[in-house]
């Protein structure tokens, strides 16, 4: 486990086509994905707003876990003025099952803990809910959605 540095970007791409090419029929081919992907996020790995951890496996990248810090409007009370976003959480098929997941989600909570985050959200798979439990996660009835515009 290790923060992911802007040389990542590509193998970072890789992994995130393959995890939405996963979820349903890619509109766009995965080497034009792959560069406007790896651009995007070379750029947001050098900002303080985006952080990346990855897992490694012989030198390759196998997993990823992405968090973007959303700052607060300042608040009188005594609450941290950080929520934290995680996002495209993604391990290798062959890599699953070992506790690499629960490793690199531990590794963004920590550095939550760190700093000044007062909650984490998400949003999980079927699958990937029992994880999030693990780690204290819990459903709240206290959030609410619009979607603007839905997937095609």
């Amino acid at each position: 486990m290790r923060v992911a540095t802007p040389s990542d970007a590509n193998a970072l791409a890789r992994l995130r086509y393959a995890l939405r090419a996963s979820t349903g029929r890619a509109t766009e081919s995965k080497t034009e994905f792959i560069e406007r992907c790896s651009v995007w996020m070379n750029e947001h790995l050098q900002s303080d707003a985006w952080h990346c951890w990855v897992a490694e496996l012989s030198g390759q990248l196998i997993g990823a876990v992405w968090l973007q810090l959303v700052e607060k409007i300042p608040n009188p009370r005594n609450e941290a003025e950080h929520h934290a976003y995680i996002t495209n959480f993604y391990i290798e098929q062959e890599a699953r099952g070992r506790g690499i997941g629960s490793q690199l989600l531990r590794t963004a909570l920590d550095w939550c803990e760190g700093r000044d985050v007062h909650t984490v959200i998400l949003w999980p798979t079927e699958r990937s809910r029992s994880l999030y439990e693990r780690h204290g996660f819990a459903v709240r009835d206290d959030i609410m959605e619009l979607i603007i515009k839905p997937p095609q």
